[in-house]
């Protein structure tokens, strides 16, 4: 299937000049969306993943679905003051300024084979900082896992000797 098909480009959002690529085209259409998270969890599986971890909000959309079916946990990773619980954090530069996400400081065993996902790899940052954290619980990063790919903004240089898959490509 020719997942390209179903992303909606919209000119000039979030400002003028981005061409956003909307994936809630993929995920209206059951069988597209079916198709996507399939592909995903295949490559899950080939990895022996123990647990699925996601920052958010659509790292969640294209996490939960594979944890389930792969019938594993999944980690949720939030901006700072979103999870109830005692965190570890992680600082990352953005565009403009720093941020900072978190995740549960008991939501990975040590040795945990991981497997990271998101939309979208742009510039690489908000995985960069969710690997952090995953392997400051001692965490093994075994694959991660995007829609899509814009090449164009290199983000795939700063995960470097991590196994990636990416659906689509710009």
């Amino acid at each position: 299937m020719d997942l390209k098909q179903y992303v909606t480009i919209v000119p000039d959002f979030p400002k003028p000049g981005i061409m956003f690529k909307d994936i809630t085209t993929i995920m209206d259409k059951g069988e597209v969306y079916k198709y996507a998270t399939d592909q995903i969890v295949q490559y899950a599986r080939e990895k022996e993943i123990d647990i699925v971890v996601g920052p958010e909000a659509r790292g969640f959309i294209i996490g939960c679905p594979v944890a389930y079916a792969l019938g594993v946990g999944f980690a949720p990773v939030r901006k700072e003051g979103k999870l109830p619980r005692e965190v570890v954090r992680v600082e990352y530069g953005l565009e403009y300024g720093k941020d900072v996400l978190t995740m549960h400081k008991d939501a990975i065993k040590p040795g945990q084979r991981v497997l990271i996902t998101d939309d979208l790899l742009a510039t690489g940052g908000t995985i960069e900082a969710t690997i952090k954290l995953v392997e400051q619980l001692g965490g093994v990063v075994a694959g991660i896992a995007f829609l899509i790919e814009l090449t164009y903004l290199e983000g795939r240089k700063k995960l470097e000797g991590y196994d990636i898959l990416t659906l689509m490509q710009f």
